[in-house]
């Protein structure tokens, strides 16, 4: 009698400490490639998502979305902040008085991602150069050394929201507390990845023109699920599910496998 009491009482302790762990903190994203994983706050996640979507419109090479998410990492811990040194704004801290644009448009993270890409390819041999060197050279950074500090997040970053590492970004979040149409979401989509997006009955649909620009689409959904209310994601035969326990952290197989280079997004 004794071992099954203990039985029930190691069991019930562990469901607790499995549904403590499961609510305890703030919802959170981890991004794991090259055999090494980071965490960021969904909010951080989001912007990664962004400034390397938009690298890979532009077609710019794997370093520059590294260098450019390292970078945000330091100036602005890739939050899109209203505040900084002198007039410093936004994710990259660009400065209004030193012509990146007005205070409107750096506080957008799609202008201000475009702006600090325009001055990178400026610098030339940037893919082969120091990011202490590419720091100086686009941001006038006076600390230059704190961007190699953040490089391999930056790396880590871009190759897991770019589809290089595929599955390699999940989330744990709370239930949605919003809903964004499927149909604004299609538009960010093509809008920052350039991959075309379709609305249709709540769901998006997303045809890269290979698995690995389907991937960047399912990775980006994720960062962004947090702010769009999205609860699930496939792409190929592997699928995203939001939930709030460490399952969310990884992709599962698809119940409903699509096409390699096919991806849905669906909202609750």
């Amino acid at each position: 009698m004794l071992p099954i009491i203990l039985l029930m009482v190691g069991g019930a302790g562990y469901y607790a400490y499995s549904t403590l762990m499961t609510n305890l903190g703030e919802p959170s994203c981890r991004a794991t490639a090259l055999g090494r994983s980071v965490s960021f706050s969904p909010e951080q996640t989001a912007n990664a998502s962004t400034i390397t979507a938009i690298a890979l419109k532009r077609n710019l090479p794997a370093r520059a979305a590294t260098v450019a998410n390292a970078t945000a990492i330091v100036e602005s811990k890739l939050r899109n902040i209203r505040f900084g040194d002198r007039d410093s704004l936004g994710l990259f801290q660009q400065r209004p008085s030193q012509g990146w644009g007005t205070a409107e448009q750096i506080l957008d993270p799609v202008y201000a991602t475009n702006k600090f890409y325009d001055a990178l390819t400026k610098v030339k041999g940037y893919q082969g150069m120091a990011i202490t060197k590419v720091a100086q050279e686009v941001q006038h950074s006076g600390f230059p050394q704190a961007y190699a500090d953040h490089e391999e997040e930056g790396r880590i970053l871009a190759s897991t929201l770019s589809g290089h590492s595929p599955g390699g970004i999940g989330c744990r979040l709370n239930a949605p507390a919003v809903s964004i149409p499927a149909a604004t979401i299609a538009t960010r989509l093509t809008a920052e990845l350039g991959a075309p997006a379709t609305a249709r009955g709540g769901v998006v649909r997303v045809t890269g023109r290979n698995a690995q620009q389907a991937w960047a689409a399912g990775s980006w959904a994720v960062a962004q699920a947090e702010a769009d209310g999205i609860t699930s994601i496939t792409v190929g035969d592997r699928t995203w599910t939001r939930a709030r326990g460490k399952e969310a952290l990884t992709w599962h197989p698809a119940t409903k496998p699509i096409a390699p280079t096919s991806v849905t997004i669906t909202g609750h």
